[in-house]
């Protein structure tokens, strides 16, 4: 399939999500960007292609996405992350600065990861860098070279390349974050069973842990929600003292909802998402030794789920995006089934739409909600809503065209990812992408990617310009 498509050209249904409701109406397109949104029966003078009552909406955002190049390219990759989030009707990611080698902490190494985009991308791509100790000399580059924020961790990463942050880091950090405006995310777990001295329940659950590893309930138990929420109120407070933006990544624990609410009501800068895997998959369903689950913070109960749902629905937490976070199945060791040692995260990118609209329906929220969830609430947190995340005049014609009746059984064989592995593997999800749009260019057709990567790197909030990924050097 050739991604070449004339400068002028328009779309039409009878289910357009304008504005968050379907309407039917053509979308028109000129050098990529939409020029205007017209009447179903509207005369043009370009092409125009019926979808009948198939559904136009915009294009998923997604701000969360370990893509590992370069260094660990065998885990992923541009060109690999970037084609499954066209599958998957994702027209714009941002890129984690780990598990990449050398990690994205310094303007140098920046510098090193772009020189792989070249020729790989098929969808636009943005960039976080890391927040580690004794890099705060760092930053300002990073954000003059056009990073969209900071990630930092709490505990331990999972690479040693990539330590965690204390207090003292962030009161180093967070003043410079919140002078320039950008956010800082964070991955909110406190160890606390190395705080106090630990209890006799915890010390028997940790033997517990050790004696039976292939047990998901102990790998659960090890990480309880105390972990997360002690993070969170340890970011509330750094939060309230610097006037930094802080964004808590893929929340876990639903008891941590009331104190993020509460931090929103008294007008902090706070912000929180959640991911698919947290919202469509529960503990009770996990089979022992099934490592595929294997993530941090772990997948929890279904009572657990179902208050996520509501804190969704009530606007605590403010979009879902995948925490892609993929590895070779070697480090999953499937074989063992341990969950202590095996690696921690989930390969879903390119399955998220159908996955948490499957979930979505079954509880009585539309596709509009959704599209608001997965495409509306990220551009914004972004910075890019005046580009992404909606089909409106003067934004990007990022669109996709998605069959929500359509069911679809997730099988390796569609997997687009490096590597065939996912938790959803065998399930049936309502919904599914058939065409995606990136600036215009139609990008993905029923199974087929265009010959040639058009995706560019948008570099930066404050720039607002894109790179041509596939001419920079």
């Amino acid at each position: 399939m050739s991604s070449h498509q004339s400068s002028m050209f328009g779309i039409k249904s009878k289910r357009v999500l304008l504005d968050g409701e379907f309407k039917a109406a053509t979308v028109l397109v000129n050098n990529g960007v939409i020029c205007d949104i017209s009447a179903y029966d509207s005369q043009s003078d370009c092409t125009v292609d019926d979808v009948g009552s198939l559904v136009v909406m915009p294009g998923i955002v997604d701000s969360h996405v370990h893509i590992n190049e370069p260094g660990r390219t065998e885990w992923e990759g541009f060109s690999t992350a970037t084609r499954a989030a066209a599958a998957g009707g994702i027209t714009t990611i941002c890129d984690m600065p780990l598990n990449c080698i050398p990690v994205t902490t310094s303007a140098q190494a920046f510098a090193e990861k772009l020189k792989h985009i070249e020729g790989r991308l098929n969808v636009d791509l943005c960039f976080w860098g890391g927040v580690v100790p004794g890099n705060s000399g760092e930053l300002n580059k990073m954000i003059d070279m056009g990073v969209m924020g900071f990630k930092c961790f709490l505990i331990h990463s999972g690479i040693d390349d990539f330590p965690n942050v204390e207090r003292a880091d962030l009161e180093e950090s967070m003043p410079i974050l919140a002078r320039r405006g950008l956010p800082l995310l964070v991955h909110a777990e406190l160890d606390c069973s190395h705080g106090s001295d630990p209890t006799q329940e915890e010390k028997d659950q940790q033997k517990l842990f050790e004696s039976e590893p292939q047990k998901y309930m102990h790998f659960l138990a090890s990480r309880p929600r105390a972990w997360e929420d002690e993070a969170i109120k340890l970011m509330i407070d750094l939060c309230r003292q610097f006037d930094c933006r802080v964004h808590i990544v893929h929340l876990s624990s639903s008891d941590a909802l009331p104190l993020i609410a509460a931090a929103k009501k008294e007008g902090l800068k706070i912000t929180a998402e959640t991911c698919p895997h947290y919202l469509t998959l529960n503990a009770e369903d996990i089979a022992d030794g099934d490592t595929r689950f294997k993530c941090t913070p772990p997948i929890r109960e279904r009572e657990n789920c179902e208050k996520l749902w509501q804190g969704l629905e009530d606007g605590t937490l403010d979009f879902v995006v995948s925490d892609h976070s993929p590895c070779t199945p070697e480090l999953k060791l499937l074989k063992e089934g341990n969950f202590d040692k095996a690696w921690g995260g989930i390969s879903s990118l390119q399955f998220g739409l159908p996955a948490v609209f499957s979930e979505a329906s079954k509880r009585g929220h539309s596709l509009a909600r959704v599209s608001q969830w997965m495409s509306q609430g990220p551009a914004h947190f972004l910075g890019l809503d005046k580009r992404k995340g909606s089909l409106s005049p003067g934004h990007d014609a990022d669109i996709i065209v998605f069959d929500p009746e359509q069911e679809q059984t997730i099988e390796a064989a569609m997997i687009e990812h490096k590597h065939k592995l996912t938790p959803h593997e065998g399930r049936v999800f309502k919904g599914k992408v058939l065409q995606t749009y990136v600036r215009g260019l139609k990008i993905y057709d029923n199974g087929h990617f265009s010959e040639v990567p058009c995706g560019k790197a948008l570099m930066g909030t404050k720039l607002g310009e894109y790179v041509d990924a596939n001419v920079h050097s």
